[in-house]
């Protein structure tokens, strides 16, 4: 059967070759893009992932050079796949978002189905495998809920030509039964599994269909879990029968997967042997399934194992019967006591080997024998580990109240004798199985508990176990990624000094090896007899204990008891162990090393030694294996794969050690991710800043600041910095470039390779840092006059600093550089921001302290942009501005701020007591959602005040739609509202169009890249706009206009002089454009700002708008990037550009298709033109024109060093080529010609400020060749370039090239 099979695969595949080959001849790019596409199914299919790839790529490449962005759905989509399959999620990521937005822009809903599936699979399995990735799991829930959102709508509505959309209706349930399942919620995903058993019953689906198998896998998982194995038996074979009858050999090797993790579980490990044998089979039939077949070779060499362990099991429990008759015949005699502690040892190891293979049963068996052993022993303590033990055993059998009753017996045994271990981990225990009852908010309380007491007993591994399991029911149970944050930052501390405990130990434990007793020797079979993690257990005082006997008489289940859950899975996912898994199997990993105990939490683990140092050696030693996820269904085709649980390991992070420290202390990160992301090492708030430093090292390595700014106490500075009388070269090492700057008494070293604008020096920006830097130097005393320095002059070898000054020039100076203070200046709020530092015990935020210190601005302007500030570390900067009180502009925008902070903000302006003057309040790209809104609804000052408010690019949703209404109602004085890239669809523009009045002072909207709005929602908002007499500008961008848009938006145009249009992405064509002319030429030349790119204009617009003298002299700012105007069009826009009225002055053409010819065309109009200051060019130059001129560039270099720069003629048929002696030569001269024409039109172009040639492929030589032209004449000492691989920027000094974000960009 699976023979016809391949030989039917392969003659497809063989046809599907050639007729990609037949189509490749004769340039039928949509056929061979189409054959591409379906070889890379078929690949796929066979499991051969990286030919499949290389064939979609292929597909892909063709699809976007020469095709319609609307067949790059399907390549987008299979793209996607593949690179999940390869668990490539970066890429995965890429190319599905990629998807879901062509999805959006066709409107086609089918397509942004199956991209929110594939999303919510890659996320899904990016959680399996990060284990605390908090925005993983939010996204993943986020597009499963969407695709069965829209799977529900399709299935209700079904387009024309498309019957049913019932299977990707139950697939979506699928999918989030999974996510339920990998979050532990087994009954809540057991409910959404059978409701979709349910509907493919109702809806008669055929059994045979792979929709059912997929449910059949994912319920044998939960059965798994819950214990149920004759449900979880029953549904396996389903599965494995419907993979078969429909020939999906990857679905039907991971059901034997599972078939052989239940009989596993159940010790019939004959039967799984043969289970994973079937599955092994099946997957080397998979050319590429690697992951899988490793994962089932390992669960073999795991069964293996667990049978040797079984046999050792088998072994105890024989001298555990000779023990017991032992112990019987020495009733009442002196050995008695020898007798019974002999028998609790090997009902340790009985324990230990029980949990192991999961006989669960025996495990009770055993744990109540250990609890009428420490009865006859009167050893209160090893009663209330018996008692733990045996509340761990019935959490294993899930039967929680049960389990409750005896980890609160032992609990209570433990607090009578003052054993503050017990007590501790009796309550993590029993928060969690009061988390997996669903009683979520009593299972925290009882991890905090155990934290409170296990720091009380300065239990380190306590401690750390207690704050995983804070830290994961407030990530994954409560969703507070701000208190996720905060306990994970106390996880990483406590790992730390664990750490040092651990080395301590070792240390004494190496000069102290004396300390074995004759108890140690009590096993009789000491060749599996583990070594057993010693407790600092406080001992009860008993006159009956002899101490000599009690030494090695420890706790030994305490750090094993329900935290063995090593949680090995199904096929749902793979354990440290790589056995299969289904999530959050109470089982422990077969190969756990002996000498180490596993203190876990469901999600978040981590492997602590007894005693032994904390290494990987010491942990567990199996090879942690990662495959991909099982059971998520697209809509379209089978996929299912395999998440991995990795376990989390305390990391040893030391920093770089220092080449050249000067005086610092490392500053400490009091921020981390509020994502919960495991990371290495901690990331300040200006992490990339290495400007003023104390090592060299730091300069390089993002993770180590040499920045010292510690706060001091008292009247100490800042910065501890003495002046040392010996050599003040800032490092010994040739390869540091940090120079000492000397300000009164204080030396500061800097980086100059942070201050250059090519070769030069940025003396401006070196005089802001120093400032800063002294600044903060300065004492309390001093600082609390709130002058700061203006650096006057600096000044080395006894002549002046000036910005021509080379790198060179200084990196070899033996002296410091003498820095003169001019004036000191007030800056209030600088001042204030370090005492609130200061008082709030936050290191300063040098970014933050630079922008504070910025001369241009009042100090009722707070620019702070871009600052990597959160909700914690603003807390200064908001108390500063509590106290400043008078605030009118303050933008917080490119920050990860979130809805706490605009709380905060609410009660700044509320203190104020400022309740007039105007306000500017920017916070555009943040983290704030749709309740950050509300705040500023319930903040009374700004109802008169708020007149700017930008919010764009943050995720507000639909849900903000009442609050923004509020807010245009509200605020009397709001005039410029930027919701852009919000979340938002039809619904809440609506509701801000039903907001609007002729009454209303609104003068700017931008409500652009929102998605879906549809075009009545325009029309409504746009009739609104009309009434408003004062309205200036509009910006749509990405929303995709209808004609009846377009008709409303001339409308709009008539009735209101607007001053700015921002229709780029709009789709609005050549046609809409040019019936938009008439309405925007006014006399009064109001339009400034006009965006019309990527909306498929032609050149037929640019000979349209030419025409138009009363726009063309009013425009300042034209954007026509990414419309095909071609080289045909370049003559009409030189002709427009070198109008006498043309007033622009930004001009964007880049990705125009303008070639070389068109670029120097452009170019050559600005001779006449005397406004225009940026232009844009880039990505217009293919590299096929390209390659040609650089190769004959090198072989003529030394004949054109003579030559004269021809004067350029811009008519293409009259093109004059220098000194041409044959028709052989009159090719290359010609290419020579045209980049001395292109350098000579930048030469005579003589008022631009900034050029943009990114992307056309120039070599080095063409760019220092277009770069002289650029920094002749006018600009000769005045040029500059940013050259970076695919990037080319001219400028001149004083004008930015780059480094101004697209949306805070201002004309």
């Amino acid at each position: 059967m699976r023979r016809k099979e391949e030989q039917s695969q392969q003659q497809k595949l063989a046809a599907a070759k050639r007729a990609f080959k037949e189509a490749e001849a004769v340039g039928n790019r949509s056929e061979e893009a189409r054959w591409a596409n379906t070889i890379g199914h078929i690949l796929k299919d066979r499991g051969e992932y990286l030919q499949a790839l290389r064939w979609l790529r292929n597909d892909y490449d063709i699809s976007i050079r020469h095709l319609p962005e609307k067949q790059l759905l399907a390549t987008c989509q299979s793209l996607g796949e593949l690179y999940l399959r390869l668990h490539r999620h970066k890429d995965a990521l890429l190319y599905q978002k990629k998807h879901l937005e062509l999805a959006k822009d066709e409107d086609d809903l089918i397509e942004q189905q199956r991209a929110s599936t594939q999303l919510g699979r890659t996320y899904h399995e990016i959680f399996s495998k990060s284990e605390d990735d908090h925005s993983a799991v939010r996204n993943a829930k986020k597009y499963f809920e969407l695709a069965m959102n829209i799977a529900k709508t399709i299935k209700e509505n079904p387009p024309s030509g498309r019957a049913s959309f019932l299977k990707e209706y139950i697939d979506s349930h699928n999918n989030l039964g999974m996510l339920e399942l990998e979050l532990e919620n087994f009954d809540e995903a057991e409910d959404i599994l059978k409701k979709a058993l349910k509907i493919c019953d109702e809806e008669e689906v055929i059994e045979a269909d792979d929709t059912r198998s997929r449910l059949h896998h994912n319920l044998g998982c939960v059965y798994l879990e819950l214990r149920k194995w004759e449900n979880a038996y029953e549904h396996i074979k389903k599965d494995i029968v419907i993979c078969r009858q429909i020939e999906h050999c990857q679905g039907e090797a991971k059901g034997y997967i599972n078939l052989g993790e239940l009989h596993h579980r159940n010790q019939k490990y004959d039967e799984a042997l043969a289970a994973y044998r079937k599955a092994l089979d099946l997957a080397k039939s998979l050319e590429d399934e690697v992951v899988l077949t490793e994962q089932i070779y390992q669960n073999i060499e795991i069964v293996k194992k667990a049978m040797e362990v079984n046999d050792e099991l088998k072994k105890e429990e024989l001298n555990l019967k000779k023990l017991e008759r032992n112990t019987k015949m020495a009733r009442g005699t002196d050995g008695e006591r020898i007798c019974l502690l002999k028998q609790n040892a090997s009902l340790d190891r009985l324990v230990d080997k029980s949990t192991t293979i999961f006989a669960w049963m025996k495990f009770r068996e055993y744990a109540k024998k250990k609890k009428k052993i420490a009865h006859d022993l009167c050893d209160r303590e090893k009663l209330g580990d018996s008692f733990i033990i045996i509340g761990e055993s019935y959490q294993n059998l899930r039967k929680f109240s049960k389990a409750l009753k005896w980890y609160q017996k032992g609990w209570e045994t433990f607090r009578s004798i003052g054993n503050f271990e017990g007590q501790a981990l009796a309550k993590i225990n029993i928060g969690d199985v009061l988390d997996s009852k669903g009683d979520w908010k009593d299972a925290l309380d009882a991890f905090r508990e155990g934290y409170r007491i296990a720091v009380e007993g300065k239990l380190s591994a306590l401690q750390l176990s207690a704050l995983e399991n804070i830290h994961y029911s407030h990530m994954i149970r409560f969703d507070d990624a701000e208190e996720a944050r905060k306990t994970k930052l106390l996880i990483d501390k406590s790992k730390q000094s664990r750490i040092e405990e651990q080395e301590l130990e070792d240390s004494l434990g190496s000069r102290c090896s004396e300390t074995k007793t004759d108890l140690d020797n009590l096993s009789t079979d000491d060749s599996f007899s583990p070594k057993k993690h010693k407790l600092n257990s406080l001992k009860a005082n008993s006159n009956d204990i002899d101490d000599e006997l009690n030494v090695n008489v420890p706790l030994i289940s305490l750090l094993k008891s329900n935290k063995r859950k090593a949680k090995r899975r199904p096929a749902c996912g793979t354990a440290p162990n790589a056995s299969s898994r289904p999530c959050g199997s109470p089982a422990q990993s077969i190969s756990r090393s002996t000498d180490s105990f596993t203190v876990n939490r469901k999600r978040v683990r981590i492997i602590l030694s007894d005693g032994e140092g904390e290494s990987d050696e010491d942990g567990c030693s199996e090879k942690i294996i990662t495959s991909p996820v099982e059971g998520i269904a697209t809509s379209d085709e089978l996929s299912r794969k395999y998440p991995s649980n990795a376990v989390h390991q305390v990391q040893d992070v030391s920093p770089v050690a220092s080449r050249c420290t000067v005086g610092g202390r490392p500053r400490a990160n009091l921020e981390n991710s509020t994502s919960s992301h495991k990371s290495k090492s901690f990331k300040s708030d200006h992490v990339n800043d290495s400007r003023v430093t104390g090592t060299c090292d730091a300069v390089g390595n993002s993770n180590t600041l040499g920045n010292n700014n510690s706060i001091g106490d008292g009247s100490c500075n800042l910065f501890q910095n003495e002046i040392s009388t010996a050599d003040v070269r800032a490092c010994s090492d040739e390869s540091c470039q940090h120079i000492i700057f000397k300000i009164d008494q204080e030396l500061v070293h800097m980086d100059l390779n942070l201050y250059g604008d090519g070769c030069k020096l940025n003396i401006e920006q070196m005089k802001v840092e120093l400032a800063c830097s002294y600044y903060l130097r300065l004492s309390r005393e001093k600082r609390s006059r709130g002058l700061v320095p203006v650096i006057q002059h600096m000044k080395y070898d006894g002549r002046v600093l000036e910005s021509v000054e080379t790198l060179s020039t200084l990196k070899d100076t033996a002296h410091w550089i003498e820095v003169s203070v001019g004036v000191m200046v007030p800056k209030h709020v600088m001042k204030l921001y370090i005492d609130c530092c200061e008082e709030l015990s936050e290191p300063p935020n040098l970014e933050v302290v630079r922008r504070l210190y910025n001369l241009e601005v009042s100090e009722d302007e707070i620019l702070v942009s871009d600052c990597q500030l959160r909700d914690i570390s603003i807390a200064p900067l908001l108390k500063a501005l509590q106290m400043h009180k008078t605030l009118a502009v303050l933008d917080l925008s490119h920050n990860l701020l979130g809805n706490g902070t605009v709380e905060k903000l609410k009660q700044v302006f509320m203190s104020s007591g400022q309740t007039y003057g105007g306000l500017i309040l920017n916070m555009h790209s943040n983290r704030l959602g749709p309740a950050a809104l509300f705040q500023i609804c319930e903040c009374p000052v700004l109802y008169a005040r708020l007149e700017v408010l930008d919010i764009s690019g943050n995720s507000l949703t639909d849900a903000c739609a009442s609050y923004l209404s509020t807010i245009l109602r509200t605020c009397k004085a709001l005039y410029s509202l930027n919701i852009e890239n919000c979340s938002l669809t039809s619904r809440t523009i609506l509701k801000v169009a039903d907001s609007l009045d002729s009454g209303s002072v609104l003068t700017h909207l931008c409500i652009g890249q929102n998605h879906p709005v549809s075009g009545n929602a325009v029309i409504n908002l746009l009739l609104k706009l009309a009434t408003i007499k004062g309205f200036q500008e509009l910006n749509l961008n990405g929303i995709k206009l209808s004609r009846p848009v377009v008709d409303s938006l001339c409308q709009l145009a008539k009735e209101c002089c607007l001053s700015g249009l921002l229709l780029g992405n709009t789709n609005i064509g050549t046609e809409g454009a040019i019936q938009l002319i008439k309405p925007l030429s006014k006399d009064t030349g109001e339009l400034v700002k006009l965006d019309l790119s990527v909306c498929g204009l032609t050149r037929d617009y640019i000979v349209r708008l030419k025409d138009e003298a009363s726009l063309i002299s009013s425009i300042l700012e034209l954007n026509l990037g990414g419309n095909p105007i071609m080289k045909e069009g370049s003559t009409e826009l030189a002709s427009l550009l070198s109008k006498p009225g043309c007033c622009l002055r930004v001009v964007v053409l880049c990705k125009c298709e303008l070639g070389l010819v068109g670029v120097t065309r452009v170019l050559g109009a600005l001779s006449e033109n005397h406004t225009i200051e940026e232009l844009n060019v880039a990505d217009n130059v293919s590299p096929n024109e390209i390659e040609g001129l650089t190769r004959n560039l090198r072989s003529t270099a030394e004949r054109s060093k003579d030559e004269d720069i021809c004067v350029l003629n811009t008519d293409e048929e009259h093109l004059e080529v220098a000194d041409s002696e044959d028709e052989e030569e009159n090719k290359d001269d010609l290419e020579r010609q045209s980049m001395q024409q292109l350098a000579a039109s930048i030469k005579m172009a003589r008022n631009l400020k900034v050029l943009d040639l990114s992307g056309n492929g120039f070599s080095g030589e063409i760019t220092d060749m277009l770069f002289s032209a650029w920094s002749s004449q006018d600009r000769a000492s005045l040029g500059q370039r940013h050259v970076d691989e695919n990037i080319v920027h001219f400028s001149v000094q004083g004008s930015k090239c780059c480094g101004i974000k697209s949306c805070c960009r201002k004309l």
